[in-house]
């Protein structure tokens, strides 16, 4: 049985808030209020993952883990799972993020500062660490999408080669812009490894989530929405019942095929 596409709303976090930046960059946020309370209502809503970021950590500019233990920590009793990223760039902040309790941290920056210490951790903590492919043009990006580092897909090859499981991969042009997702560049990806792929980016309407679930079978595991579920364009209570439907629709197209 084909397993549907995850889910993963967006709680990103930036001086105390939740927010959605645009394209990433500093002083473009909405806000959004309250980062517990952010979480609280997408499990309530349904959602059995949370996309956790600690934008002050990427940018470097000011010290959210206090917060992030607390949204951790206020999810924890209902079973979401939460994967955490920004600013987990060393031994100390690795160490820092897995202490939360979070079932995975992803990985960004370091993949392109200290790749042998990124293939290092991979190797020690496997399913528990992520790569975040953050992508502008091409190129992989870091320090908070700002500073330019190798190509995307010769990052996906040295990695998978590493044994990463997972690729979070975000078209930096996309984010938070409503524009839709890339999919040529998640294609591109699939193609490249045979890891796990989470969609990010672009994310606008539920006609979005349903071209994501088609690429489900060449490797697509999950999608991250943010800004759509903020401003009310996703329902994610319908978003979460599509994905079933179209995990279910795939079945009997199988069965079909074999028949």
């Amino acid at each position: 049985m084909a397993a549907p596409l995850i889910l993963l709303p967006a709680v990103d976090i930036r001086h105390g808030q939740a927010v959605q930046l645009v394209r990433g960059v500093a002083g473009s946020e909405r806000v959004f209020g309250d980062p517990v309370q952010a979480a609280l209502r997408w499990r309530h809503e349904g959602a059995e993952w949370l996309h956790l970021v600690n934008l002050d950590g990427a940018f470097g500019d000011a010290d959210s883990w206090e917060l992030v233990r607390q949204v951790v920590a206020a999810i924890a009793p209902t079973g979401m799972n939460v994967e955490l990223s920004g600013g987990i760039r060393d031994n100390n902040t690795l160490a820092a993020a897995l202490d939360t309790g979070v079932a995975r941290v992803n990985i960004g920056t370091a993949a392109i500062e200290n790749p042998a210490w990124t293939e290092q951790v991979i190797a020690q903590y496997g399913e528990r660490i992520a790569l975040a492919i953050d992508v502008a043009h091409g190129r992989v990006t870091g320090r908070g999408w700002v500073s330019p580092g190798p190509n995307a897909l010769d990052t996906v090859r040295r990695f998978t080669a590493a044994g990463c499981a997972r690729f979070v991969v975000t078209d930096v042009a996309s984010d938070g812009t409503l524009v839709g997702p890339n999919l040529e560049l998640l294609r591109s990806v699939c193609a490249t490894t045979t890891a796990s792929v989470v969609a990010s980016g672009g994310i606008a309407t539920i006609a979005d989530i349903a071209a994501i679930t088609e690429l489900v079978s060449s490797g697509v595991e999950g999608a991250i929405i943010g800004t759509a579920l903020y401003l009310g364009r996703i329902d994610l209570g319908a978003a979460l019942a599509l994905t079933k439907v179209k995990a279910a629709e795939h079945d009997q197209v199988a069965v079909a095929e074999q028949g």
